[in-house]
């Protein structure tokens, strides 16, 4: 008795409200949607639309401002993707890696620097879209199919001897393989998303003027480096099924 009558004193704080897990439903047909996520991540998207439209409007021999900003996060971008998939491979994959970056980039900054929480909804909170498990899994799923259709593309049926070379017996483990890479890929960028922006609004709620600063900060670069991560780890399994064994006499 003495334990529930301790976890039900423990629940009446007010640490008790900040809980994971609400959401604002949308029902479009029979489908049931997460409203906070969309309308975030439909934020993020006019932010980058507003951003290339502002770069390459009236642009300049010598780029200033955020023609400047944006050449240099092309330019960025570009080598990210000629590190991992190298010379001959990496233009066209340039977009494909490039969104994943910025969209994931200005995703996690925004959870970091907007006060979401100041919004109030119906039902849930708004938050980065990188804080919903939905989220993570779509990009991951994406990058999966992006591999498959990279190594398919080249190969043809040739790209599917991977899963049996050099011994059949490998076959279960390269399957598997395949799934743990989109898992990994979601469950390491929703964690961290999540356990940094829980981290900071306990911090905020217990002592709301100045220690949660340096953790905001440590916030903003942690949420970079899971960007570029993510990106690098979707290049390098491009690059993978690119340049694996399987159906290069295919065309030859």
């Amino acid at each position: 008795m003495e334990i529930i009558n301790g976890l039900s004193v423990f629940n009446s704080l007010p640490l008790a409200s900040l809980e994971v897990g609400q959401h604002l439903y949308w029902h479009i047909g029979n489908l049931e949607v997460h409203g906070q996520v969309l309308i975030v991540s439909w934020i993020v998207i006019a932010i980058l639309a507003i951003a290339s439209i502002a770069a390459t409007t009236n642009a300049q021999q010598v780029p200033t401002g955020i023609q400047n900003v944006m050449e240099y996060a092309m330019e960025f971008l570009r080598d990210l993707a000629k590190s991992q998939l190298g010379e001959k491979e990496y233009r066209p994959w340039i977009p494909f890696v490039g969104t994943l970056f910025l969209f994931i980039f200005v995703s996690n900054w925004s959870g970091a620097l907007v006060p979401w929480k100041l919004i109030h909804l119906p039902s849930g909170e708004l938050a980065a879209p990188t804080n919903d498990i939905n989220t993570t899994v779509a990009l991951a799923l994406l990058t999966s199919l992006a591999y498959f259709y990279a190594g398919f593309k080249k190969k043809g049926l040739g790209y599917f001897r991977k899963y049996i070379e050099p011994t059949p017996i490998l076959l279960p483990i390269a399957i598997l393989e395949d799934f743990t890479k989109p898992l990994s890929l979601s469950f390491r960028l929703f964690g961290n998303i999540l356990a940094d922006e829980l981290v900071v609004a306990v911090l905020v709620l217990l002592v709301p003027l100045f220690v949660p600063l340096p953790v905001m900060a440590l916030g903003l670069f942690t949420s970079a480096i899971q960007a570029l991560v993510f990106a690098t780890l979707a290049a390098a399994y491009i690059h993978e099924a690119l340049e694996g064994h399987g159906g290069d006499e295919h065309h030859e």
